[in-house]
């Protein structure tokens, strides 16, 4: 038994002796590369909706029945175009009634100045009293205000004989017709359609008082800044416009403030009641770190990205995060323009283990949108690249 045990030892050692050391395994490759400098452009954005700068009813200034509808419901109509027409033989004979009255005071003028003629030829011959010449002279004051008075009401007839047609106060799209030919219809109260102007277009929307601030101490003014505008259904802000009014007080209930900018609609396509979004320049193109949004880690509340050194070494670096651009994330702050982002193989990485650094190139953002007035401010919300 003690030959056995002797044996199975003396294999054991023989085998041990004979075992060769395995190699550590090599350091993990990793893609790194310097951050894109780059000149960007910080832009607020809002949600707000387009209004109409003019909206107004169609009423009729005379009362009557319309007899007809002269356009198709939602046209483009320009200012004086004929919409509809009222019954105008009432007010047709109403301006031959002010117009016999007019011939008739006329009459009465002529006869005035002949009675007056007549009595200071006899008061000159000392045939008529002085009394009898001042009342024929009064008689044709009297008769001469009497004509005035008829050519007034003359006007007026023939301004309500124009009122039958009812022409567009504006230029713009036209609603449908409320009232049907045949109906009748009250001066000042009915309302027969409305129209609202099309080109330019409003474009509401609520600021808050801490931007608002920011604005006023930075450019001392915000009207005239350039905004850009992208509808429900696109993707780029391509529409432009510029701000045209800011309100006078901030609500208290909500602590924001109504903000107005004008847009360019030539084409009409813009309708009043519409949503979309607006960016609002906030500050001057200036210089930024950008890095692929994928070699951000988390680490708790932490934003970081690892940093490699020449020798393979790699440090977490806190940094502080602004908005994206084409993919890419600008740092506000913990990198430096020279620094090594591990940009690829992020998954690879071990705590405290060195890594193989290979130099890689981050492409830079393609988006090119600078405002067109420049601005002061600091940073806001949102950027887009300038300058490419």
């Amino acid at each position: 038994m003690s030959r056995t045990l002797a044996a199975v030892a003396a294999l054991l050692i023989l085998a041990a002796c004979g075992k060769k050391e395995q190699p550590a395994p090599p350091p993990p490759t990793v893609t790194v590369a310097t951050p894109v400098q780059q000149n960007i452009v910080d832009w607020d954005e809002y949600v707000g909706r387009f209004e109409a700068i003019k909206d107004v009813e169609v009423k009729p200034r005379v009362s009557g029945y319309l007899t007809s509808a002269n356009f198709r419901d939602g046209d483009y109509v320009r200012a004086g175009q004929l919409l509809f027409t009222i019954d105008a033989r009432p007010a047709r004979a109403q301006v031959d009634q002010a117009r016999a009255q007019l011939a008739r005071a006329q009459a009465v003028v002529v006869n005035a100045r002949t009675e007056l003629a007549r009595s200071q030829t006899l008061a000159a011959q000392r045939a008529a009293s002085t009394e009898e010449v001042e009342q024929r002279r009064a008689a044709l004051r009297a008769g001469e205000a009497d004509v005035a008075a008829a050519r007034a009401t003359l006007r007026a007839q023939g301004l309500n004989l124009g009122f039958t047609r009812v022409t567009a106060p504006i230029s713009g799209r036209v609603s449908q017709r409320r009232v049907d030919p045949g109906n009748a219809v009250t001066a000042d109260q009915t309302v027969l359609t409305t129209i609202v102007s099309t080109d330019p277009i409003h474009f509401a929307f609520d600021s808050s008082e801490a931007l608002l601030l920011r604005y006023q101490r930075q450019a001392g003014s915000s009207l005239g800044r350039e905004v850009r505008i992208r509808l429900a259904d696109e993707s780029d802000f391509v529409r432009r416009g510029r701000l045209d009014f800011v309100d006078n007080a901030i609500n208290p209930q909500a602590g924001t403030i109504q903000a107005r900018a004008i847009v360019p609609n030539t084409d009409g396509f813009i309708r009043p009641g519409m949503t979309a979004h607006i960016r609002l320049a906030g500050s001057t193109p200036y210089t930024a770190l950008l890095v692929p949004d994928t070699a951000i880690a988390t680490d708790g509340v932490r934003r970081l990205v690892h940093v490699a050194d020449a020798k393979g070494n790699v440090k977490d670096r806190p940094v502080e995060l602004g908005p994206l651009i084409g993919g890419l994330r600008v740092i506000r702050r913990g990198l430096a323009p020279n620094d090594l982002v591990v940009i690829d193989g992020l998954q690879r990485i071990m705590p405290g283990q060195k890594v193989t650094p290979k130099r890689g190139k981050i492409a830079p953002p393609a988006a090119v949108e600078t405002p067109e007035t420049p601005v002061q401010a600091p940073p806001a919300s949102s950027a887009t690249a300038a300058g490419i």
